[in-house]
């Protein structure tokens, strides 16, 4: 099933480039258009050098949830086209299918984070992280992008359409920009300040930055990680249940 996702992945390049497009275009667009405005309002020497070390580790996260989206439709379209039925007549292990979706969009997801992460060195991202610290970046990132496909793949499977796919999995890309991704928490409204301050990408994306650019992390970690592992589990219990009940109409 992983060899049969790598495929399809080699033979839809354009979607999978589209896919990458969006969190280069945001990046581009807050840093050259947005950033010299926005850095200037982090403190300290600020400009659009300071913008571009603030902003990426909310770019990364936006890259994953864009990403994911891909997996979404993937499973919607198994599951409309009738190849899901034909596969639980083969001998084949039942859970393979998902698992195969799941580690396929694991792939993509990180090389589309490297493809991202080398436009934002390029435009001057300039962490100065040390090995252990980037591998802890690199657990992090896997870890969010795992309970990511695994709620992209419940949501493909919750879905009566391929477009409603698309629409269920929206909501993990507009988070980013209700949390700490692209402005600082404490410059929003009360109502909005709290909810950005307790939704799950903002103590990721201040752990990402903590762990790359030296800025205090205090509980974001195990914050961070809580979420991830909440979200895997509820995705997968989800995707588990919705397979099953599908398997028995």
């Amino acid at each position: 099933m992983l060899r049969r996702q790598l495929r399809h992945m080699s033979r839809n390049l354009p979607t999978l480039l589209m896919l990458l497009a969006v969190p280069v275009v945001l990046l581009l667009l807050f840093v050259y258009v947005l950033g010299g405005t926005l850095g200037d309002g982090l403190g300290g020497s600020g400009g659009r050098a300071a913008y571009v070390d603030y902003v990426t580790p909310g770019i990364l996260l936006i890259t994953i949830a864009n990403a994911v989206q891909g997996t979404a439709f993937a499973v919607a379209v198994d599951m409309r086209e009738g190849i899901i039925a034909r596969f639980r007549t083969m001998a084949i292990a039942r859970a393979s299918v998902l698992t195969g979706h799941v580690l396929g969009s694991l792939v993509q997801v990180l090389l589309q984070l490297a493809a991202v992460l080398g436009v934002a060195v390029l435009v001057g991202f300039r962490p100065d992280a040390t090995a252990v610290e980037w591998l802890a970046t690199t657990g992090v990132l896997v870890a969010t992008a795992f309970a990511s496909v695994w709620s992209a793949v419940a949501m493909g499977l919750a879905s009566r359409t391929v477009a409603g796919a698309g629409n269920l999995t929206l909501l993990l890309t507009l988070l980013p920009f209700f949390g700490s991704g692209f402005v600082p928490t404490d410059s929003l409204p009360a109502g909005l300040r709290w909810f950005a301050e307790h939704q799950p990408f903002t103590p990721i994306m201040e752990t990402l930055r903590g762990l790359l650019l030296g800025t205090p992390i205090g509980n974001g970690a195990a914050l961070a990680l809580g979420w991830c592992a909440a979200i895997a589990l509820a995705g997968y219990l989800c995707a588990k249940r919705l397979y099953e009940r599908d398997r028995a109409r």
